[in-house]
């Protein structure tokens, strides 16, 4: 079997692209006004009509030359280079410079001393008078 070059195959790259999104073929098929069997038909397909391929492109929030230039490899570069700790959390990149809490201790002392400062302000104009 030949490694050279693999055919363009537009459907994979549909099929890919709407896993990616997370979407599941009844939806792209509901945005598209269409039923999921047709979405099959699509995404089984290695060409497709260029108007046809706008309108998929159009319900994955993508361009046509997006899919039509779809490489799983630059996914994984680009998520491989974006992630450099490799940690998750609920399946998103987490990476993070400071501790919140800490943040919520510092804006909670920061509102405390508002408060403490209003009241001081308070009762220096009562004794004022």
């Amino acid at each position: 079997m030949s490694t050279a070059t693999k055919p363009n195959h537009i459907g994979r790259k549909i099929s890919r692209i709407r896993e990616l999104r997370d979407m599941k073929q009844e939806a792209l098929a509901q945005a598209l006004g269409t039923n999921q069997q047709a979405i099959s038909i699509i995404e089984n397909s290695e060409t497709i009509d260029e108007e046809k391929l706008i309108e998929v492109a159009k319900a994955l929030g993508v361009t046509a030359e997006a899919i039509k230039n779809f490489s799983e490899e630059a996914v994984l570069n680009i998520i491989g280079n974006t992630l450099h700790d490799g940690s998750f959390i609920n399946g998103n990149a987490f990476s993070c410079n400071f501790n919140p809490l800490d943040k919520v201790i510092e804006l909670y002392e920061r509102l405390v001393q508002a408060e403490k400062d209003k009241v001081e302000y308070l009762e220096k104009l009562l004794k004022e008078k």
